[in-house]
C-alpha cells in the first residue's frame, strides 16, 4: 500500500491528453468542447500531411526533425526535434518563430507579426508615409504536460499578444519626432524626473504578455478543450538587445567559444521551495487538511512523534528542533528532492501557463495557486558585446537539459559548427541535430542510451540553435539607415550611462543599478 501511494505521488501528471479523469475530445459524447487550436507542429518544419506528422511522432524510432527549408528561418537558424519514448501519445513540445514590425507613421500603426514561413528576404524600414520600421525577432519553446492544450494554445496566441504590448510603449521605442530624440534614448517621466530606460518597458511588456496569455487560457477552458499546462522560453531580439523571458525549466545558454554562459534559471519546486513554502505559511487555507508548509530534515513517521526531530520554518534558512506532533505527519507542500520533487506531490513544474483545474492528487486542493506564470527576464546587451560568427544563443525543453548540461552543450554546439565552413547554411540545423542526438541516444536493449552508455532521456526534445552575429550587424545597418546622424548620441544615451537594469528572479521587479565592473560574460543580471 505505501508503494502504491509512494508512486502515485512521485508520478507527473503527464496522462495521455489531460489530466487523470479528463475525459477525451473525442470520447463520443457530443457535448464536449473542442480544441481552440488543432493539434500540428511548429509550423516552419514544414510538414504538409497528417501522415508526416505521425512519422514524426513515432515513440519507436523517435526521429530526428528538421524544418525542409531552412532559409524561410531568420539567419538561417538551426531547429531540431524529437518526440519522447511513450511518455504521452504526442509530442507535448510546441515551437514558434515569429518576425515582426512596430511601425512609425501615426501614433498607433503597427505591422502585425508574421510567421517564420512567411518571411520576406528583406523589408524596408521607411513606410510610405515617411515614418520608419522597428524589426523584431520572436522565438518561443513551450513544453506542455498533461496534453498539449496548452502549448499549442500559447504557441499560436503569445507573440500576438506581446506585440499588442510592444505597441503600448511605441512612443518610448520610436520616438514620434526623431529630430529630437532616437530610438531606444531613455524618457524622463513622472515628477521627480527619472530616466526610464527602454529595457525596462520592455520588460514590462514580456511579464504582462505572460501573465495575460495565462488569464487567456483561463477563460478559454469554459469554451474550448485546453489540456494541461505547459512552461514557457521566449527570445526577444528588439533595438540591439537580447531579451529572454523564462517561466519554467526550459532553458536558453548564450554559448560561446569561451564556453557557455546561462540566460535563464530552471524553475522546478526543487529551486522554487522557498517561495511555495512562504506561500503555504501566508495562506494555510491554500493546504488543505493534507499538506505542511514545514520542512524536515527527514520524512517524521509515527515512530518519530514525541521526538525531537532537525525541522525549519518557510521565514528559515538554517534549522531548528522541534517535538513532533501527529499534525507534523502532513506532506510537506513540496513533497521528494531534486528532479522528483513535486508541488502538492502532484506537479513537477511551478511556472508556465495552464493546469487551472489541477487539484493535487492528495486531499484534492487546487495547485494552481501555487503556480505562476511570471517570468524571469535575463537582458544581453549585443551592442556592447564583442560577438563573432561562434555565437549563438541554444533554447531548448527540458528533455535536452536532463542530459546534457549548458557547458556540454557549448560544445556540441562549437564541435558542430567548426565541422561547416562559414557559408554553408546547414551548420546550425546540423548543431541542433547533435544536441538532440545527445540527449536522446540510441535505442539499445537496455533502452534509450547515450554514447557514454547512460540513461538517455525519455521526454520529448525542442532546440533552437540562434546565430547572434547577424542579429547584431542587422540592428546596426537599420541604424545607420533611420538616423546615421544620431549615432553618437545613441552610443552615450542608448542604456550605455552610469545605471544597468537588473530584474530579479523572485520578484520580476526591474531596478536601476548602479554600474558595477562587467562579468566576464558581459551579461546583464
Amino acid at each position: 500500500m505505501l508503494n502504491k501511494f509512494r508512486n502515485a505521488l512521485y508520478s507527473v501528471v503527464n496522462g495521455a491528453e489531460g489530466y487523470p479523469g479528463e475525459r477525451d475530445v473525442n470520447d463520443g459524447n457530443p457535448g464536449k468542447l473542442a480544441p481552440k487550436f488543432p493539434y500540428s507542429r511548429p509550423n516552419f518544419l514544414q510538414l504538409h500531411s497528417q501522415d508526416e506528422v505521425m512519422v514524426a511522432g513515432d515513440h519507436n524510432i523517435r526521429p530526428i526533425i528538421v524544418p525542409r527549408d531552412i532559409s524561410k528561418l531568420p539567419w538561417n537558424t538551426g531547429y531540431a526535434e524529437a518526440v519522447n519514448a511513450g511518455k504521452s501519445l504526442k509530442n507535448e513540445d510546441q515551437s514558434a518563430i515569429y518576425e515582426g514590425f512596430l511601425e512609425r507613421n501615426t501614433r498607433v500603426s503597427t505591422s502585425p507579426a508574421k510567421e517564420a514561413t512567411d518571411l520576406t528576404a528583406e523589408s524596408d524600414l521607411a513606410d510610405s508615409a515617411g515614418g520608419y520600421r522597428l524589426p523584431y525577432y520572436y522565438f518561443a519553446i513551450f513544453d506542455g504536460h498533461a496534453g498539449s492544450g496548452a502549448a499549442v494554445s500559447a504557441a499560436n496566441q503569445l507573440h500576438y499578444i506581446l506585440h499588442e504590448k510592444l505597441v503600448d510603449i511605441i512612443d518610448h521605442l520610436m520616438p514620434e519626432n526623431e529630430l529630437e530624440t532616437v530610438p531606444g534614448k531613455p524618457v524622463k517621466m513622472f515628477i521627480p524626473a527619472k530616466d526610464l530606460g527602454f529595457q525596462s518597458l520592455v520588460v514590462g511588456a514580456l511579464e504582462a504578455a505572460f501573465w495575460e496569455m495565462d488569464k487567456l487560457i483561463e477563460e478559454d477552458r469554459f469554451r474550448y478543450k485546453i489540456t494541461g499546462g505547459c512552461t514557457a522560453l521566449v527570445a526577444l531580439f528588439i533595438l540591439g538587445k537580447l531579451f529572454v523571458a523564462n517561466a519554467g525549466d526550459c532553458r536558453a545558454v548564450w554559448c560561446r567559444e569561451t564556453g557557455a554562459v546561462d540566460m535563464s534559471n530552471d524553475f522546478t519546486p526543487e529551486t522554487e521551495r522557498r517561495r511555495i513554502r512562504k506561500l503555504a505559511a501566508l495562506k494555510p487555507e491554500l493546504l488543505g487538511a493534507s499538506f505542511t508548509a514545514l520542512d524536515y530534515l527527514r520524512r517524521p513517521t509515527k515512530n518519530d512523534i514525541g521526538q525531537r526531530m532537525l525541522y525549519r520554518e518557510p521565514y528559515m534558512t538554517g534549522w531548528a528542533y522541534k517535538t513532533i506532533a501527529e499534525d507534523d505527519l502532513k506532506v510537506p507542500v513540496v513533497f521528494g528532492d531534486g528532479k522528483r520533487s513535486r508541488v502538492l506531490a502532484t506537479i513537477g513544474v511551478t511556472r508556465g501557463f495552464g493546469d487551472h483545474d489541477l487539484k493535487a492528487q492528495l486531499g484534492g486542493v487546487p495547485i494552481k495557486p501555487f503556480l505562476t506564470s511570471q517570468p524571469e527576464v535575463r537582458i544581453l546587451d549585443l551592442e556592447q558585446e564583442s560577438i563573432t560568427e561562434l555565437d549563438v544563443l541554444v533554447m531548448g525543453s527540458d528533455g535536452l537539459w536532463d542530459v546534457t548540461s549548458s557547458d556540454i552543450a557549448a560544445k556540441v554546439v562549437l564541435s558542430s559548427i567548426q565541422g561547416f565552413l562559414p557559408e554553408d547554411d546547414s551548420r546550425l540545423t546540423s548543431a541542433a541535430q547533435d544536441l538532440v542526438m545527445n540527449s536522446r541516444g540510441k535505442h539499445t536493449q537496455k533502452g534509450w542510451r547515450t554514447v557514454e552508455e547512460k540513461v538517455a532521456t525519455v521526454d520529448d526534445i525542442s532546440v533552437f540553435v540562434i546565430p547572434l552575429l547577424p542579429y547584431k550587424v542587422e540592428y546596426e545597418q537599420w541604424q545607420k539607415q533611420i538616423c546615421p546622424e544620431k549615432l553618437s548620441i545613441v552610443e552615450t544615451s542608448h542604456e550605455c550611462s552610469n545605471t544597468r537594469e537588473m530584474v530579479n528572479a523572485d520578484t520580476g521587479d526591474a531596478e536601476m543599478k548602479e554600474t558595477k565592473p562587467a562579468d566576464a560574460d558581459g551579461l546583464e543580471r
